[in-house]
């Protein structure tokens, strides 16, 4: 029997600009886990019709929509690039990032004394 381990490369990068494949909000991404890490309830809260697989990376968003500033957590599956070009403008994007530029911020450095 065969015990390999399948190793996923995740489809998108920390600080890139990104929109939902079905609803109307966008975000920029400040974490990725390899596959789904949130609570069972969270996961069944998701209509079964629109569930995503938990193999897949999910990604945490500083996302926006027209009425609010929230964070998301969203599947590969349900993202796409955001190619507008315009800036995310979550509050706290500017404490983690830098400028943008073709899409993606560019991530602060933070060092630990």
């Amino acid at each position: 029997m065969n015990d390999r381990i399948r190793v996923r490369t995740a489809k998108f990068r920390i600080g890139q600009v990104v929109r939902h494949r079905l609803f109307p909000f966008r975000g920029v991404i400040f974490d990725v886990d390899p596959e789904f890490a949130n609570t069972e309830e969270w996961y069944n809260a998701i209509p079964e019709e629109v569930r995503p697989r938990k193999d897949q990376p999910f990604y945490h968003l500083l996302a926006e929509n027209a009425d609010a500033y929230y964070v998301a957590y969203v599947s590969e599956q349900n993202l796409v690039p955001d190619l507008s070009g315009e800036p995310v403008e979550h509050p706290k994007v500017a404490e983690l990032f830098g400028k943008l530029e073709n899409g993606r911020y560019e991530p602060r450095r933070f060092y630990m004394n």
